[in-house]
C-alpha cells in the first residue's frame, strides 16, 4: 500500500487526534485550499472577463454574454453531482491533484481563443463549459476534508476550506482587470488587442485572464498529489453513497444550500454585468470583487458560530436578514431608468454576500450534525453498534456535502439567467430580485420546522 495511504484514522479519538490526526489533517487542509482557491478562480473568470469582450472586437449582445458568465456554472453544478462521489472512490490525494490538472484545459484555451476575434461563438460556449471543471472541485474538496476531522472542529474546517476556497471568486475579479493590461509573458504570451471605447483606445492582453493561473495550477497539482493523503477508511463505492438519496434531509438540506451557497455563487457571477446594466456610469471591475470577497472570509465565520451555538440558529437568521436585505436593494435600483443609489445598492449587496458566506458555513455544519444524530438514533446502544454509527454517518454526511454542493451551485446559473430573463420581460431586475425573496421564504420555513424550532426533528 502507497505511503500516502493512511490505514488508521480515528478522529473522535482524542488521544490519536492529538498525537497524530490533528497534525495530517491540517496539512491537508492547507493543501486543499489553494487547489479550491484555483477551482473556483477558473470557474469564474468569465464573469470578468466577458466585460471586455466586445471592447476588443467579439460583436456579442448583452445576453450571450450573460450566457457565457453563466454557462460555467451549469457545467460545474452538473460536476459536482459525480465529483460528490469520487473521494471515496478514487482517494482524496488522487482526486484532488487530478482535479486540478484539469483546470489547465479552459485556462489555456481561454488563453488562445480570446487572442481571434474570429473564434467562433460556439467555441466560446464549449470553454465557459469547460470552466465548470472548477466548479466540480468543490464538492470533492469538501467531501474529502470532512473525513479528516473530528465532529467538534468540522464546521469550522470546512469553512475555511470552503470560505478560502471561495475566495478565488474575488481574486479572480480582483487579479484579470490588472493583468490584462500588461504583457506579463512577452512574446510567449501572444500580442495584445486593442481595446475601444468611443474614442478611447489602449492594449489589451485579455488572454492573460487564463494564463496567468497556469503556473499556479501545475504547482497546486504537485504538491496535491506529494503532500495529501488517502483514507482506507473513506473508501466506499457509488452504491454505498447512494443511500442518501433515500433520505429526505440530504433534499432539505440541498433546499437550504440553493439559499446560501446558490445565492452566493449566482450574486458573483451576475454582479459584475448587473452593475453595468443598472448604473452604466460605474466601472464594475472597480467594485465587483469585494462582495465575492466578503462572502468568502464570512463563510469561516459562519462554520465557527454553528459550533459554539447550533448551526440552525445561524441559518435561520441568515435567511431572515437576507429577505431584509433584497428588499432593502430594491428600493436602491434605479426605476425606469432614472434615480438610483448606487452606495445604498453596493452596501446592500455586500450584506447580501455576507450573510450567504456565513449560511454557507452554518448550513455545512448542520450535516454531519444531522446524519450523525440519525445515526445514532436508529443503531443499537452497544458501542460496536455506535462506533459503526458514526463510520456510516461520516461516510453519508460527506456524500451529502459533496451532493448539496452541486444542487446548490445551480444558482451560479439561475440568478444570472433570471437577472436576463426578467430584463426581457419587464425592462428592470426586480421581478428576479422578488422570486428570490419568496425563495428565502420557503428556506425560512424549511429551516425552522425541521432543525431550529423547539420539538424540531433533528435539532441541530
Amino acid at each position: 500500500m502507497s505511503e500516502h495511504v493512511l490505514t488508521r484514522w480515528e478522529p473522535e479519538n482524542p488521544a490519536f487526534w492529538q498525537q497524530q490526526g490533528k497534525a495530517v489533517a491540517r496539512r491537508n487542509l492547507w493543501l486543499s485550499i489553494p487547489a479550491l482557491t484555483l477551482a473556483f478562480i477558473i470557474w469564474q473568470v468569465w464573469s470578468v472577463a466577458v466585460l471586455n469582450m466586445p471592447n476588443i472586437g467579439f460583436n456579442y449582445t448583452q445576453n450571450q454574454l450573460f450566457w457565457l458568465a453563466a454557462l460555467p456554472a451549469l457545467s460545474g453544478a452538473t460536476l459536482r453531482i459525480f465529483y460528490s462521489f469520487m473521494v471515496p472512490i478514487f482517494g482524496g490525494r488522487k482526486w484532488t491533484a487530478i482535479s486540478t490538472a484539469s483546470l489547465l484545459i479552459p485556462a489555456i484555451g481561454i488563453g488562445f481563443a480570446v487572442q481571434d476575434t474570429s473564434t467562433s461563438y460556439v467555441t466560446m460556449l464549449i470553454l465557459a463549459l469547460l470552466c465548470g471543471f472548477g466548479g466540480g472541485n468543490f464538492s470533492s474538496s469538501m467531501s474529502n476534508i470532512s473525513f479528516f476531522f473530528p465532529k467538534a472542529e468540522k464546521g469550522t474546517a470546512l469553512g475555511l476550506n470552503a470560505g478560502l476556497g471561495n475566495l478565488g471568486v474575488s481574486v479572480v475579479q480582483f487579479v484579470v482587470p490588472i493583468v490584462v493590461t500588461m504583457g506579463l509573458f512577452g512574446s510567449f504570451g501572444g500580442e495584445p488587442q486593442t481595446w475601444v471605447k468611443g474614442a478611447a483606445s489602449k492594449q489589451m492582453w485579455l488572454q492573460n485572464a487564463g494564463f496567468v493561473w497556469v503556473p499556479f495550477i501545475v504547482l497546486s497539482t504537485l504538491a496535491a498529489w506529494f503532500g495529501m493523503n488517502d483514507l482506507a477508511s473513506a473508501k466506499a463505492s457509488f452504491a454505498d453513497q447512494a443511500v442518501i438519496f433515500k433520505r429526505k434531509h440530504n433534499w432539505l438540506m440541498c433546499w437550504l444550500y440553493i439559499g446560501t451557497f446558490g445565492s452566493f455563487i449566482g450574486f458573483s457571477a451576475g454582479f459584475p454585468l448587473l452593475v453595468k446594466g443598472q448604473f452604466p456610469d460605474i466601472d464594475p471591475t472597480r467594485y465587483v470583487f469585494f462582495g465575492p470577497l466578503v462572502g468568502a472570509l464570512a463563510r469561516p465565520i459562519g462554520g465557527w458560530l454553528a459550533d459554539k451555538i447550533g448551526g440552525a440558529r445561524v441559518t435561520q437568521a441568515v435567511f431572515v436578514l437576507m429577505i431584509a436585505a433584497v428588499f432593502a436593494v430594491i428600493r436602491f435600483l434605479p426605476h425606469g431608468g432614472q434615480g438610483g443609489n448606487f452606495q445604498g445598492f453596493f452596501a446592500m449587496f455586500l450584506c447580501l454576500f455576507a450573510l450567504t458566506g456565513v449560511g454557507n458555513g452554518s448550513t455545512f455544519m448542520q450535516v454531519p450534525a444531522i446524519f450523525l444524530t440519525l445515526h445514532k438514533r436508529m443503531a443499537g446502544r452497544s458501542d460496536v453498534a455506535q462506533k459503526q454509527a458514526m463510520a456510516d454517518a461520516t461516510k453519508e454526511a460527506a456524500a451529502v456535502l459533496g451532493f448539496s454542493g452541486a444542487i446548490g451551485a445551480y444558482g451560479g446559473f439561475f440568478i444570472p439567467k433570471s437577472y436576463g430573463t426578467s430584463i426581457a420581460l419587464t425592462g428592470g431586475v426586480e421581478a428576479a430580485l422578488y422570486a428570490f425573496i419568496a425563495f428565502y421564504v420557503t428556506c425560512v420555513l424549511v429551516n425552522w420546522w425541521f432543525y431550529a424550532r423547539k420539538g424540531a426533528e433533528i435539532p441541530c
